[in-house]
């Protein structure tokens, strides 16, 4: 048993971070395994009968962080590169339209999550 309080509490630090690496590695494992034969099933579900839930974790999957920068391209083109992207555009467009279908049906409520509570002021 070691004597000093400072090697002990660095001994249980090294034990706490060796099951926590040790629970992380076999929750990922399990989690992949359960994604591989259940994945698209269960998110196709969530999607429908959830979902508020699968856009929080759509958004949650998306960086909190994206650096967007301003450009101004259009203004760098000639008029003949506009007309030739406008042209581009309309005709992609006009694909689009012939290729698409229309789905005929009604809205039905879905359970979804509670709103999140508002923190209150403290007096």
């Amino acid at each position: 048993m070691l004597a000093d309080p400072r090697a002990r509490k660095r001994e249980r630090r090294s034990d706490l971070e060796a099951t926590r690496r040790s629970f992380n590695r076999d929750f990922l494992l399990a989690l992949a395994a359960d994604f591989k034969k259940h994945g698209a099933a269960a998110i196709e579900k969530v999607r429908k009968t959830q979902p508020a839930a699968y856009m929080k974790i759509c958004v949650l999957l998306v960086p909190r962080e994206m650096k967007v920068e301003h450009s101004s391209t259009i203004k760098q083109m000639s008029d003949e590169q506009i007309e030739e992207a406008i042209a581009a555009i309309e005709a992609m467009l006009a694909a689009a339209g012939e290729a698409a279908k229309v789905i005929e049906g009604e809205a039905e409520v879905v359970p979804s999550l509670p709103a999140p509570a508002r923190p209150t002021k403290a007096s």
